[in-house]
């Protein structure tokens, strides 16, 4: 498939064929956890990187294969590798970037778990992260130094909603000569393409909107192809002699798919985040229709946050396709197809409302997720945000009187119906 078809194409076709050996026009599920080799010299080649191939599951399999092929489409990157989770797709980023001592600088306005992992639990590799705001220019530039391995933030920020100047925060990159990593998944590919904007390394939770269904887990780390690994010595497990593989340097051999080939041959051989065939079978069915609901998902959302936004019992709306949003006209500019559906509001009355309001919710599902068909609410402060401080809290948008709402693809008046009846219910 070429890249230049169109984005509904795509997210159809990319990575699939009609099965050569059963003429099966859907990717099968490969559930199989080894492949035989056609003798001793194959079986090399492969251990060797010498041959691309499939030698164990916990490395390629064949329906996973389709899926990295789908999403490096979409994306516009050189290659893709899936693994089981979001958060084990931002471990597998940093991996063959990192090492004891090393940094990265990441926004403040991340999900909670993400803020989690990268204050506290990646220092248990010897690594640390500093959060900054990154609508702040200086201070981000400010907060590089040089043991700084890698930028990160989130296009759409959960739980706010709020836009990332993608553009602008890869130059500043650029200028370090470190890489940039950008979580798509509140944005997927529909709304924003960050290699297009300068950014290295794109991840997503393939679990929320790309599957879209709320049935599987996932990861993915898009890997763009156009970094120089090889311009300083700051990135070693790719520049450098890789003892494992009798000296291979991954840059110098696989070039613009060294991170890809490094991922797999590496981060998955020993990390072991693999994605399920079946997992990777959900989500390619779910991307065949990522362009349509997306669509949706954006148009109900744009609708119920201007109806919260002129309800007296609200405080505030987040959302950037507002008007009102201070981030309007940077969404204008990056996001063209809207901001996304996810967002959050304040209601007046503070955490007592706000959690009457999750109570009295009768159509908008109270889970742990987003970017399902249903929609969704969560109150943030006591569940996906609860392991920060206040202060954390308030600073990645998830204060104690804010909901998130995740608007799904119902019919857009009952969704606000449900809403003006749980408000009436929790300020009566």
């Amino acid at each position: 498939m070429s890249d230049k078809q169109g984005f509904d194409t795509l997210a159809i076709h990319a990575g699939a064929a009609a099965d050569p050996a059963t003429g099966a026009r859907q990717v099968p599920i490969y559930q199989t956890t080894a492949y035989a080799f056609r003798d001793a010299d194959h079986a090399a080649r492969l251990f060797n990187l010498q041959e691309v191939g499939y030698i164990y599951s916990r490395l390629t399999n064949p329906t996973v294969s389709a899926l990295q092929a789908r999403i490096a489409a979409l994306e516009g990157g050189a290659g893709a590798v899936c693994c089981s989770s979001g958060h084990a797709a931002q471990i597998m980023a940093l991996f063959p970037l990192m090492a004891p001592g090393r940094n990265i600088v990441a926004s403040t306005r991340l999900y909670g778990g993400t803020v989690t992992q990268f204050s506290q639990t990646i220092r248990r590799f010897g690594w640390s992260a500093t959060f900054v705001d990154f609508d702040d220019p200086d201070a981000l530039r400010a907060a590089i130094n040089e043991d700084t391995r890698a930028i990160f933030c989130e296009s759409i920020s959960n739980p706010g909603g709020y836009v990332t100047d993608i553009p602008a925060v890869a130059a500043i990159a650029d200028a370090a000569g470190i890489p940039l990593i950008v979580d798509n998944t509140l944005a997927t590919p529909w709304l924003c393409r960050p290699i297009e904007m300068g950014a290295t390394l794109v991840v997503h939770s393939l679990t929320k909107y790309m599957t879209g269904n709320g049935t599987v887990t996932g990861g993915v780390v898009v890997d763009s192809g156009k970094f120089d690994w090889s311009a300083s010595d700051r990135f070693p497990s790719l520049s450098a002699p890789e003892p494992a593989y009798h000296g291979l340097v991954f840059h110098q051999t696989f070039g613009a798919l060294a991170f890809t080939f490094h991922g797999i041959a590496v981060g998955l051989r020993d990390l072991g985040m693999t994605m399920n065939p079946q997992g990777a079978h959900y989500t390619l069915m779910g991307i065949e229709t990522l362009g349509l609901r997306m669509e949706r998902h954006v148009a109900n959302a744009l609708a119920v946050a201007r109806w919260l936004e002129n309800d007296p019992r609200v405080e505030y709306v987040t959302y950037a396709g507002l008007e009102s949003s201070p981030w309007n006209a940077t969404a204008k500019r990056l996001y063209p197809r809207g901001a996304g559906a996810l967002f959050t509001f304040a209601v007046k009355g503070g955490y007592e409302t706000a959690v009457k309001v999750v109570g009295a919710l009768k159509l908008f599902s109270h889970v742990a997720n987003l970017g399902d068909a249903r929609s969704l609410v969560i109150h943030s402060a006591s569940t996906t945000h609860r392991q920060l401080t206040e202060a954390q809290q308030r600073a990645a948008g998830a204060a104690p009187e804010i909901l998130r709402l995740s608007v799904g693809l119902e019919d857009v008046a009952d969704l606000i119906a449900d809403l003006d009846q749980a408000l009436a219910a929790a300020t009566a």
